[in-house]
């Protein structure tokens, strides 16, 4: 695959990996299945990430410990505890790449950066 064409749609590796892990979720039993599934939902728009590796990273991570969970009969609220959107935010933090905010923080700073140039 040419560099141009895995920049704009990543690498086949990647998403052939994401499939995976999207498969191995949808094969959780309940009830696992469906916290698993709105807890990813939320890590997708909390995490703002747009770096396809560590998305792929995370989301296996994730999959990796909810299926360890079923397979011991770990009750989802002992995985998450009592607040599910902590949980998420603080396993989401673990995983640091570029975020679709970055580009817009990067705007914002050269905006002032230019503002204050016209005023001196």
């Amino acid at each position: 695959m040419t560099n141009w064409m895995t920049n704009i749609v990543g690498s086949l590796e990647k998403k052939r990996e994401y499939k995976k892990h999207q498969s191995r979720i949808d094969s959780l039993p309940e009830p696992y299945l469906t916290s698993g599934k709105a807890l990813q939902r939320y890590l997708t728009y909390y995490g703002g990430l747009t770096d396809g590796e560590t998305i792929v990273k995370m989301l296996g991570d994730f999959v990796d410990l909810w299926e360890r969970a079923a397979v011991d009969g770990t009750p989802v609220r002992d995985i998450v505890g009592d607040d599910p959107v902590e949980f998420a935010e603080t396993f989401a933090q673990a995983y640091n790449g570029r975020q679709w905010i970055d580009k817009e923080r990067a705007r914002l700073t050269k905006a002032f950066e230019d503002a204050e140039r016209g005023q001196k």
